[in-house]
């Protein structure tokens, strides 16, 4: 029976829009394309998650990949705000879950930086029973510890939990861990298949 949902955050509960982000800048393409390269497309970007390294460090790792964009790897990072928007029916969503009887909590590869700076796009945390943000537990998804973590410091049961994340990596290692498991495309498709397993909660 389940009676837990677990949400990731980033195009679950609010859009993680680097591009929008880069290209407010006004860069030239080319530019925009070596950023997104040096930043989030290189294997470094899982260190902003970790949360184990300085926001100096963290630049210069970024800068080091393209050394030649340090002026723009350092302009775009000097204040993140508008990098995470709040998906409207996000706390809307949680509400009617909780109205239901669901426990709801997060389980989110997060930056610092990112919750500091995009905490007005965050307001729907307040809304959740709880949750562990990967920067604060230096761990990121899908390492099983970071699920294990969540149910051992709520006291909730795997098995009756129901974990929702976009990354199908993250999903397999949440189902590997005992949970039931929904990989994210739409609004419309994961309350499809979320209504399909509560169903046998409230029979």
């Amino acid at each position: 029976m389940v009676k837990n949902v677990v949400f990731d955050i980033g195009n679950v509960l609010a859009g993680f829009c680097w591009q929008e982000f880069y290209k407010s800048f006004g860069f030239s393409e080319e530019i925009f394309e070596k950023l997104a390269d040096a930043t989030v497309k290189s294997a470094f970007w899982n260190e902003m998650d970790r949360g184990k390294m300085t926001d100096e460090q963290l630049l210069e790792g970024f800068i080091a990949n393209d050394p030649s964009i340090e002026k723009e790897i350092r302009e775009v990072f000097s204040d993140i705000r508008g990098m995470i928007l709040r998906y409207d029916y996000a706390i809307p969503w949680i509400r009617e879950l909780k109205e239901r009887g669901c426990g709801i909590y997060i389980i989110s590869n997060f930056a610092r930086r990112a919750h500091e700076q995009c905490i007005d796009a965050l307001d729907f945390l307040e809304e959740t029973d709880g949750g562990i943000l990967s920067y604060q537990v230096k761990m990121i998804k899908p390492a099983p510890e970071i699920y294990q973590l969540l149910c051992s410091k709520y006291g909730l049961k795997p098995e009756e939990c129901v974990f929702i994340d976009d990354t199908e990596k993250n999903v397999e290692a949440a189902v590997a861990e005992g949970m039931k498991g929904i990989v994210f495309h739409s609004l419309e498709q994961a309350k499809k298949e979320l209504e399909t397993i509560l169903a046998i909660l409230e029979t």
